[in-house]
């Protein structure tokens, strides 16, 4: 596969590819266990960006060959973080094409010189197309700005007296048409009135184009044969909670693998052999959202043991949640009760990280949502970081895990080479975070163009697929087009709108927003009959900028329309509406245009995670919310997760 440049596609000629292979079976996330070791990559690496005006000069001097410092001059880049904001270059936080990294890592001996070990390299998210190389030789390319990847290195670092290993990631965060999400790149020919070759890429979505290593870089081992994959699904019958498991194993054809399924309290309470089979747990612990149940997301065990004929064995630990997701006419239910989702949208962004995973910054972003007390969350636009749905699983944030496509408009992004693409994204999203209790449901893309013919033949089929990958759990697309029976909505599950009412449109007039959500709610259930979440709603408010009578950008105005819009819930709620999911969690940054003031302004929080007004009247909205709705389940109702009682 031939890498994509700043401005088109173009052939490279054969990269020099090694025994090193793209792993194509399971995703596991790494972890630490008997077997397997685990080096963490992060820190600060050297960085270059190829400033030629064809952005090609790093493959063409092949700057992967030697240390990157060879080449020319290079800056310290922390990883993980975007590269946009991290210098005081103008041009590097505007940047489109190539960009560099490198890193050198110290191998422990007994890596470089067991045999019976493999030895893996993972980026858990490059954004957008990545190339990398190992001590010089290419190693593996990957597709896709959120999802991550791997390669097996074992055989170039187990192949000489060598401690030390070079990684060398080349990154281009160019979008064109056929990539998630799309973009375009336009030139500017003018040369009265811009630079000869003069470009820019042009985006059609909301949110600022970050790029760079955003996640953690990683070397793990396993033994050489090894658990590949574990696909875990529950059921409840009666009190007995089931739990299905396949188990892929690689590196050799004869093996055993045991598997225990083990309590909180470390207690073994079901146990199988064989790498398929059903556990089966009499009186089990289910695995509830938050503020649903007095001890929400319980979360069990699984243990795996994989052993050989000779003395290789290999162990792995997969967090399991019993619980149970379907959906009817009218209703979402989990573990058969209705759950209506109150939360919010968010984003992977933050001042100097961009879109760089940063613990501190996550942390408090799940204790602002349980002070909110918000249940769920969409991961808009694009899947998050797996540490993030480990901790939804453990605090019981459920959510809607979506895939990049968003900003889907052209009439080139619904053809066969798009097609292909999302499709294969959402093999890999799926591969990635099927295991997840928190993950409800899967979303294809937001606010795809309803007008292109080709739309409706490109989205029943994603959707089909989807539900091939994974029937056990329903699939939407988020909408903004007024009740399209030919899109996408007769093959989804549950219809998700968004809708901003005198913001986008009649602006100013706040007596238009119930009339209008009203009509839009009774529309699409008079057309499909499906549960419909409000999946977007919201108005900017820059935080101190006060208006009595309230004026757009005002916090009084962010407060008046949602007050209009939750009259309106509180109504339909009763009836087929599932779900509120206020734009946004917090202000994040977007491409500089004059509608605009240094990003987008309708976060609760600031971009600092300070409370605008707003975020206290949604936090009064949904504990009594969850109160309301506990007052309905035949489960205990009392303090939950030691945050507040059920009483406001």
């Amino acid at each position: 596969m031939s890498p994509k440049l700043s401005a088109c596609w173009v052939v490279l000629g054969p990269l020099l590819c090694s025994c090193a292979l793209a792993l194509q079976g399971g995703m596991l996330f790494p972890r630490e266990s008997p077997s397997r070791e685990l080096k963490a990559l992060d820190g600060l690496w050297s960085f270059r960006a190829d400033f030629s005006e064809n952005r090609l000069q790093g493959f063409e001097q092949q700057w992967y060959r030697q240390p990157l410092r060879e080449s020319g001059p290079t800056l310290d880049m922390p990883v993980p973080s975007s590269f946009n904001d991290i210098t005081q270059e103008a041009r590097l936080r505007n940047f489109i094409g190539w960009v560099w990294y490198e890193r050198e890592a110290i191998l422990p001996q007994r890596w470089t010189q067991d045999s019976e070990m493999r030895v893996v390299l993972r980026i858990n998210s490059a954004h957008y197309y990545a190339v990398v190389w190992v001590n010089g030789i290419h190693v593996v390319e990957h597709e896709g700005g959120h999802l991550p990847f791997e390669a097996d290195i074992s055989k170039l670092v187990q192949s000489g007296p060598l401690t030390t290993c070079r990684v060398t990631i080349a990154i281009n965060n160019t979008l064109t048409p056929h990539t998630l999400p799309p973009g375009s790149i336009i030139f500017k020919a003018d040369t009265s009135m811009y630079p000869k070759g003069y470009f820019v890429q042009d985006i059609n979505f909301d949110f600022f184009n970050y790029a760079g290593l955003h996640r953690s870089v990683v070397l793990y081992t396993t033994p050489t044969t090894y658990i590949d994959d574990i696909t875990v699904t529950t059921n409840v019958e009666q009190d007995i909670g089931l739990v299905n498991y396949w188990i892929s194993v690689k590196g050799n054809e004869h093996f055993q693998v045991e598997v225990r399924l083990l309590d909180e309290d470390g207690k073994v309470v079901a146990q199988e052999t064989g790498d398929q089979g059903q556990l089966q747990v009499p009186g089990a612990n289910l695995w509830w959202p938050y503020l649903m149940h007095d001890h929400p997301a319980y979360l069990y065990s699984l243990e795996v043991r994989m052993t050989t004929a000779g003395p290789v064995s290999d162990f792995y630990t997969l967090p399991v949640g019993i619980r149970t997701v379907a959906v009817t006419e009218s209703k979402f239910l989990i573990n058969g009760k209705p759950f209506y989702f109150h939360g919010v949208n968010k984003h992977e962004d933050s001042d100097i990280r961009g879109k760089g995973f940063d613990w501190p910054l996550l942390m408090k972003d799940f204790n602002l949502l349980r002070w909110l007390g918000a249940n769920s969350f969409r991961t808009s636009h694009y899947p998050y970081s797996e540490e993030v749905l480990q901790l939804c699983d453990k605090y019981g944030i459920v959510v809607i895990d979506e895939c990049p496509g968003v900003g889907i408009v052209l009439p080139q992004s619904f053809g066969n080479e798009s097609l292909r693409h999302h499709l294969e994204v959402m093999d890999e999203l799926v591969r990635r975070d099927k295991n997840h209790p928190a993950v409800v449901m899967w979303s294809v893309a937001n606010e795809p163009s309803s007008a292109l013919k080709p739309a409706g033949y490109y989205f029943k089929t994603l959707i089909t697929h989807t539900k091939t990958l994974d029937p056990t759990r329903p699939v939407t697309f988020v909408t903004n087009a007024k009740y399209d029976a030919d899109l996408g909505a007769p093959y989804v599950d549950v219809i998700c709108v968004n809708s901003y009412f005198s913001w986008y449109h009649d602006y100013g007039h706040l007596e238009v927003i119930q009339p209008q959500l009203k009509s839009q709610f009774e529309n699409w259930y008079k057309t499909h009959k499906k549960p419909v979440i409000q999946s977007e709603y919201g108005a900017e408010a820059i935080a101190g900028f006060h208006e009595d009578p309230p004026l757009m950008f005002s916090e009084e105005y962010q407060k008046a329309l949602l007050e209009n819009y939750h009259s309106v819930f509180d109504q339909k709620r009763k009836e087929y509406v599932v779900g509120e999911l206020i734009w946004n969690f917090a202000d994040f940054m977007t491409n500089q245009t004059p509608t605009r003031v240094i990003g987008n302004k309708k976060g609760i929080f600031t971009r600092q995670r300070h409370p605008k007004n707003v975020a206290f009247i949604l936090r009064e909205r949904y504990w009594r919310i969850a109160n309301e709705t506990r007052q309905h389940h035949s489960v205990p109702r009392t303090q939950c997760l030691g945050t507040r009682p059920f009483t406001f």
